[in-house]
């Protein structure tokens, strides 16, 4: 009895000693690195932990990198900021994490601007004259400039010359990909807007190159559906559906009959005001309303997130051929012409019908 008491005081004091030794570990990994209280300044891009580890570590910041990414993950402050930091050699990793999740340094970009989803390229001109020095003219000189735009088709595989068509009202309408984008000033030229626009439109469609492009639409066809999508659903499950009405109008050569085209053949943004009846009835290049139109518009009208561009690449099966949203925006769907007009009555009666 004597030995096995032994034995278990012999291993409580090899567990005790392993703690204290790693504990200590641990205090001397998180300490300083040296004396040396010069600052240096340090850019903390975006990206994990390990990637500001990394950057930490090869600075000489921090002693090791594991014992780095632990106290993070105890003490919670996974959120580190990006910028730009002054850190010492002498400040340990409790002073750097606390700074770091603070964002107590310089914003490493000087402009920071939001293209949201569904924005057409005259909403986007008004935000870069608002945010830049630059003017809307400049925007719609960029985008007719014929040679800059052959350059963009030789740099990214996904545009191609549907979009040098002269009867597109804006030749990148569509491929800008709606996101927070970070510039160094204000000075950004249009060209550095679109692109880093584009290089997000690449990273965004990188997964599907593929099945993009062994699809029998070519990917100006399938954003062009994808516009579309965009602006008449507000769920994903709703864009799903509408893909699928579309999809299957296509299919029997039906026109789209989409609101949404009439307005942007117009030039008017849905909400600024009604559309006068000869703007509904003119048959133009993207007004899908029109009896004879039984094709996509001639290109995007909106810049759509990748969620309406799977919509259209990755579509649901239904027998549905109509849809109508209330105005609350539930969309309702239909197989038939009767089955879409008793929706629209039964809309109308409970006031919920929207009047255009």
């Amino acid at each position: 009895m004597k030995v096995l008491n032994n034995i278990y005081l012999a291993f409580l004091i090899l567990i005790f000693s392993v703690i204290i030794f790693g504990f200590s570990i641990f205090q001397y990994g998180i300490g300083k690195v040296s004396n040396d209280n010069t600052l240096k300044e340090i850019v903390i891009e975006p990206g994990s932990i390990d990637s500001i580890a990394t950057t930490l570590y090869k600075n000489h910041l921090i002693k090791n990198k594991a014992i780095f990414k632990i106290y993070v993950h105890i003490t919670k402050k996974t959120n580190l900021k990006a910028a730009t930091y002054s850190l010492s050699e002498n400040m340990g990793v409790k002073k750097i994490v606390e700074i770091l999740y603070s964002g107590a340094g310089k914003n490493t970009s000087q402009l920071r601007i939001t293209f949201q989803e569904g924005l057409n390229m005259r909403e986007i001109a008004k935000i870069i004259e608002k945010n830049t020095n630059n003017s809307e003219l400049q925007v719609y000189e960029v985008l007719k400039d014929t040679t800059y735009l052959e350059s963009l088709i030789e740099k990214y595989w996904f545009l191609n010359d549907e979009i040098l068509n002269e009867a597109i009202y804006y030749s990148l309408e569509g491929y800008l990909y709606p996101s927070t984008y970070d510039f160094s000033s204000k000075d950004v030229t249009v060209q550095e807007i679109f692109e880093t626009m584009l290089n997000e439109t690449e990273k965004q469609l990188s997964t599907y190159r593929d099945k993009i492009q062994s699809n029998q639409k070519t990917f100006h066809e399938i954003l062009t559906l994808a516009s579309i999508v965009e602006l008449e659903g507000v769920t994903l499950e709703d864009r799903k559906g509408i893909a699928s009405v579309f999809l299957n109008r296509l299919s029997k050569k039906m026109n789209l009959g989409s609101d949404v085209t009439t307005y942007y053949g117009a030039k008017i943004n849905m909400g600024d005001r009604d559309l006068y009846s000869s703007e509904v009835n003119e048959c133009n290049n993207y007004n899908t309303r029109c009896a004879t139109y039984t094709s996509l518009p001639i290109s995007p009208i909106c810049n759509p997130a990748i969620e309406s561009i799977l919509a259209v690449l990755e579509p649901i099966q239904t027998e549905y051929y109509y849809f109508v949203a209330d105005k609350n925006k539930k969309i309702y769907f239909s197989q038939n012409i009767t089955e879409h007009n008793n929706t629209i009555t039964k809309l109308k009666k409970e006031d919920l019908w929207y009047e255009y």
